[in-house]
């Protein structure tokens, strides 16, 4: 037996027969001196396919920080040679990052409960303090600091707030002004990813990630997770078809909204008056690992996705083919366009802030 070719990345295994090889973990081409023969019990045939499922060439890439290239495709996004930069760490759980006009990077940590920011050649500092949730010891788990962050038609800066399950716009002056809190009487879960169309209107996610018992939480009143938007200060629900909906991006012309749900990608059209209709399945990231799946991710100018996923930046094309992985030491939650010539993708990774020069 022998392991996939390198361009093989993320395909999963096929049914194991009694009697199959297991692999050692020298990640190296297996011959019959170097396996054993088992009988395939329902544990070892589990074992096995976790093992195998963890392709040898996107370990290797992980220790080397290689990207790996399953499509041509790629070489036209990311130069073969590209390496990620850690730019810092040691800090809580990073998410939400965006690049501002005057050349730094905002991001979330929902542990520290702050919006940080990053200049180029410096050092992360607090940008926005209690920016997720007000009480200084409030109920429920870590992870409920601000999160998804973008700016409005103005330029001013929107977060998703877990804590406290609002949206909130910050104005010039530092003030807060809240945009969403309740739909329809009950109180929204934990507002999570959010993007701006182009006539201004707000789009949003709304998973119970923040509660400390998700959706069987007792403070949870909404009976589903919703993907909403706010237009002319009107909250409206989009769709509450998807169990767990998370990062959210447009395609350029915004003729699709992309949403995560759970391990899946789906797609949605843009109607002309902005509303979403006819979801369907755009990638399922157990294509690329059996554990895992997306969180945040940005869509280029060509429309390829580059969503986190299992072990680091997955590129997708606009037809849906995974084009390749650009390998990350945390696993990402989030990225997003930046620097002076917009070729810098930034990567939020558990602990640490990242980046990788692209094409």
């Amino acid at each position: 037996m022998e392991w996939q070719r390198r361009s093989g990345l993320g395909r999963q295994p096929g049914r194991l027969p009694y009697g199959a090889c297991l692999p050692v973990p020298a990640w190296r081409p297996v011959t019959a001196a170097r396996c054993r023969i088992v009988p395939m019990t329902r544990l070892s045939l589990l074992i096995c396919a976790a093992v195998l499922a963890v392709s040898p060439c996107f370990l290797e890439a992980q220790e080397t920080g290689a990207v790996v290239r399953l499509d041509p495709a790629l070489d036209a996004l990311v130069d073969a040679n590209a390496r990620v930069e850690k730019l810092a760490g040691e800090m809580g759980f990073l998410e939400g990052p965006l690049w501002m006009p005057g050349g730094y990077l905002l991001f979330s940590d929902l542990v520290s409960n702050a919006v940080m920011k990053y200049t180029p050649g410096g050092k992360p500092e607090v940008y926005l303090a209690k920016a997720g949730y007000d009480p200084d010891e409030p109920a429920g788990g870590r992870h409920i600091g601000p999160n998804g962050l973008v700016l409005d038609a103005q330029g001013r800066l929107v977060i998703c707030q877990q804590g406290n399950r609002h949206v909130i716009r910050i104005e010039k002056d530092g003030s807060r002004t809240l945009l969403a809190e309740r739909f329809e009487g009950k109180h929204l879960n934990s507002p999570n990813d959010i993007v701006r169309a182009r006539d201004g209107s707000l789009y949003f996610t709304d998973p119970p990630y923040g509660l400390p018992k998700q959706d069987k939480d007792p403070l949870a009143e909404l009976p589903f997770c919703g993907v909403y938007r706010i237009r002319d200060s009107r909250l409206e629900l989009l769709t509450k078809e998807l169990a767990r909906p998370n990062g959210l991006a447009f395609s350029p012309g915004e003729k699709y909204l992309y949403v995560t749900d759970g391990r899946l990608i789906k797609r949605f059209d843009v109607q002309k008056d902005g509303a979403i209709a006819n979801g369907t399945l755009f990638f399922d990231m157990s294509q690329v690992s059996p554990r895992g799946g997306p969180d945040g991710f940005k869509v280029d100018r060509l429309g390829n996705l580059f969503s986190s996923g299992p072990g680091g930046i997955i590129v997708i094309s606009p037809q849906g083919k995974h084009l390749g992985t650009i390998p990350v030491p945390e696993n990402p939650a989030n990225c997003a366009f930046g620097g002076k010539d917009g070729r810098t993708l930034f990567i939020t990774a558990r602990t640490s802030l990242y980046s990788v020069t692209l094409k």
